[in-house]
């Protein structure tokens, strides 16, 4: 085939592209096995999707860890949209469309208050250990932890057992949502130390603001994690979006192929 046969088979296949669907994507569990790096089919199953629709990826790890499953890739070259944390972190065609940020959007003033309070409510906490880094910082979150995320293994396993019956992180938690019920923010115990603080809303479904205006005809969500508590909960029961439960990532390639590739 000469170049001139090329160039028209790749006009032929962009032409055909549909441009009113949005195809969009979790990442653990979905794409890739937790936490591991897309595996080369997988990757090439993706290529071929965006050949045909406007392809998405979201996911809750910052774009540095989204970029590692992603093979180590531009990723935001890779897809039409990457949402890293949510979409607080937005790419459309390589370029930024926000980064937002706790700090912004609760202020200094506020963020200081409400970590001195959990600062001060630790350093009270009579619990068997203490390690350090009780408060870490993130850009769309802060996460608290009462014994510290130091801790070895054997006393986060040690902490998580005593939770269970003692209810640290659950009084915890009762505790700064009495006290900072007008911050607008939303509290979350998750994992086995600690729990999370975001504000109302930064689930996956705040990832949507920034393709509503896009006019698409219809936005297909792909997640594993659909279930009332998972983290794919919201978005997947959105009105915004047509939901798809997948178990794996062949589920996942079994999926679209049957619903768009055949």
């Amino acid at each position: 085939m000469g170049v001139s046969d090329c160039a028209g088979v790749v006009e032929q296949t962009m032409a055909a592209r549909d441009l009113a669907t949005l195809l969009l994507f979790d990442v653990d569990g979905t794409i890739t096995e937790a936490r591991q790096v897309i595996s080369p089919e997988m990757k090439h199953f993706m290529a071929k999707v965006r050949e045909r629709y406007v392809v998405g990826l979201v996911g809750g790890s910052d774009l540095d860890k989204v970029q590692e499953q992603m093979g180590g890739d531009n990723v935001t070259h890779l897809y039409d949209y990457v949402f890293a944390e949510n979409g607080l972190v937005a790419y459309k065609d390589g370029e930024v469309l926000e980064i937002q940020s706790i700090k912004k959007f609760i202020g200094e003033e506020k963020l200081k208050k409400f970590i001195n309070f959990c600062l001060h409510y630790i350093a009270d906490l009579d619990i068997p250990i203490k390690r350090g880094t009780f408060i870490e910082f993130r850009n769309g979150m802060i996460n608290v932890s009462p014994i510290g995320r130091n801790c070895s293994r054997e006393e986060r396993l040690q902490f998580y057992e005593y939770d269970k019956e003692a209810k640290v992180r659950q009084k915890f938690v009762e505790t700064v949502e009495a006290k900072f019920s007008d911050f607008g923010l939303k509290f979350s115990i998750g994992g086995q130390i600690s729990f999370d603080v975001f504000p109302q809303g930064w689930d996956k479904t705040y990832c949507l603001k920034h393709v509503e205006l896009a006019g698409f005809k219809a936005i297909h969500f792909f997640g594993d994690k659909t279930f009332e508590g998972g983290n794919d909960y919201e978005i997947y029961n959105d009105t915004r979006t047509i939901g798809h439960t997948v178990k794996n990532t062949e589920d996942t390639k079994r999926m679209v192929t049957e619903l768009f590739l055949q």
